[in-house]
């Protein structure tokens, strides 16, 4: 007697496949290596250097190339022995987010968000300066923005805090729970390169352990940003793709 074949499980089978094939050869969503990885994708919202969602970014999906997600699956592991939980701000990011990038920064009208991103720093000079590349590593996918966040707590609704700096400067600090790291993510600022002497040495030492951890499961730091990293040995080295996020 033939077995019958639900409908519906075809169905599924179809579109789980339809959403395999959305993506490029190697790479995945994140969640499906581990999804107790948390996620505030900044560039799906309106809250970041552009004031706008970022085109290109389709929905709230973390992305990645299977060997990158592997690596960072490692490192939440580590995170974990210290009750901690690894936050993307970024991860694989397409080519026309990056044009979006250079545009914006050529509209030199719209300063919207510079008191909260870039105070002391001249938007037309974001690329000259390293903070904004016109060829992202992000775009080969093997490089994330990352923060850490308690298990026990919950990513919450960004509130800027002025601080002052150990060179007089006040800046805002854009708090969304996530650990002090000394400077937010996306600020374009000495205070966010990987060692300064304006941040204090507590926050330096987090910087140090997670970098640590980090280089321990196969991650490089870019040394004009904390919270940036690449996978040393990324399956494509040379390759910038441009398939959206969804």
């Amino acid at each position: 007697m033939k077995k019958k074949i639900c409908f519906f499980t075809v169905f599924n089978l179809f579109f789980v496949n339809l959403q395999t094939n959305a993506l490029e050869k190697g790479f995945v969503y994140l969640k499906d290596i581990d999804p107790t990885i948390k996620s505030d994708l900044r560039y799906f919202s309106t809250n970041n250097f552009t004031n706008q969602r970022v085109p290109g970014y389709k929905k709230a999906e973390v992305i990645l190339t299977k060997e990158a997600a592997v690596a960072l699956k490692c490192a939440q592991q580590k995170f974990n022995n210290n009750n901690y939980s690894i936050v993307v701000y970024d991860a694989y990011r397409p080519q026309t987010a990056v044009n979006f990038f250079i545009k914006w920064s050529k509209d030199l009208k719209e300063q919207e968000k510079k008191s909260w991103f870039y105070p002391r720093v001249d938007k037309a000079k974001v690329f000259d300066l390293g903070y904004v590349a016109s060829k992202s590593g992000h775009s080969r996918g093997s490089t994330v923005d990352i923060s850490l966040i308690k298990n026990d707590k919950k990513i919450s609704k960004i509130v800027p805090e002025e601080r002052k700096y150990s060179d007089g400067m006040k800046m805002y600090y854009l708090n969304d729970g996530t650990e002090d790291f000394g400077s937010s993510f996306d600020l374009f600022d000495v205070a966010s390169h990987y060692e300064n002497n304006l941040i204090t040495k507590e926050q330096q030492e987090k910087r140090f352990y997670l970098k640590n951890i980090m280089d321990s499961c196969g991650f490089n730091n870019y040394k004009e940003e904390w919270w940036h990293f690449t996978l040393r040995n990324e399956p494509f080295p040379e390759t910038y793709f441009d398939f959206s996020v969804e």
